[in-house]
């Protein structure tokens, strides 16, 4: 077996004139290569955003702070939850933090676009709430993240800073905020490829770096398994099941691959409307399929 071909798939992308960023490969826990812009520019993630919320909510709950099978409006400011009408309290004290992280309730919009997000997430109407069933959409991200926010009485983006990026040295990333001030947690985070491959090797290192115990190895374990079944393979906490192991995914082209069997991290930045998927098969062919004498 012959080491992965790094300078092949790098020939491909100029080739393709494929818009990478930046590219790094990581194998037994050390950068191997890289490609482009990796430590300079931070850009857009996207729903990798998703994937630190899920990080954030596993270290509130080592915390004691957070139960993953409360119903999700234990978790919310109490205005918004009396504000709500009998029925919606109803429904949604059937939602727990679970289910909202492993995208299994049906029936949320993929994005909200008014003036307060939280006051219309909760107003939104959801039929059998008890049915679980895969529905990708930003809301359960959001209001994840308004939860772990609300229970560890701090902004959710500082939480992380001081609790999981501080450690990595990864400096205050920027991130988006909705209209009433809550951090966004589906989207709008940014960081260096770099920093994306050190997130992954902590998670890939079960939640361990230099010694330290930063996210808590059982829910890392759980997190990036399958915890609800989909056409793409499965499902965890914020996490997307990938071959052996997992990966944190962003719209256009934003991946982290972590694969435990073959001890390699693989991370690519990039602005790929269309086309991602042609990158990925790419990929799969230079680095995990690549064989010889």
């Amino acid at each position: 077996m012959k080491r992965p071909d790094f300078a092949g798939f790098v020939e491909e992308i100029r080739e393709h004139g494929w818009p990478v960023y930046g590219l790094e490969l990581w194998e037994n826990g050390k950068r191997t290569d890289a490609f482009g812009d990796t430590e300079r520019t931070r850009y857009p993630v996207y729903s990798v955003t998703k994937s630190m919320v899920s990080v954030a909510a596993g270290m509130a709950m080592e915390e004691g702070l957070l139960n993953e099978c409360d119903s999700v409006l234990r978790y919310l400011p109490g205005k918004y939850v009396q504000a709500m009408s009998r029925d919606q309290r109803e429904v949604y004290e059937q939602i727990t933090l679970t289910r909202l992280m492993t995208m299994s309730v049906g029936g949320f919009p993929f994005r909200l676009s008014g003036r307060d997000w939280l006051a219309e997430a909760l107003g939104i109407p959801l039929n059998h709430p008890e049915v679980r069933t895969f529905s990708y959409s930003n809301v359960p991200a959001y209001l994840a993240g308004v939860a772990v926010s609300t229970a560890v009485n701090e902004r959710l983006d500082r939480y992380l800073n001081r609790k999981l990026f501080a450690p990595l040295e990864i400096p205050d990333p920027p991130c988006q905020f909705s209209p009433e001030g809550f951090f966004y947690g589906a989207s709008g985070m940014e960081l260096t490829v770099n920093e994306l491959s050190r997130i992954g090797l902590l998670l890939s290192c079960g939640g361990k770096a230099s010694g330290r115990q930063i996210v808590p190895h059982a829910y890392v374990k759980a997190a990036t398994s399958v915890q609800q079944m989909n056409r793409e393979g499965g499902y965890g906490y914020f996490f997307w099941k990938y071959r052996d192991g997992f990966s944190m995914n962003g719209k256009w082209g934003q991946k982290c691959y972590v694969l435990p069997g073959k001890r390699m991290i693989i991370t690519f930045l990039s602005h790929l409307e269309e086309g991602s998927d042609q990158v990925r098969i790419c990929m799969e062919k230079h680095l995990l399929d690549h064989s010889g004498d």
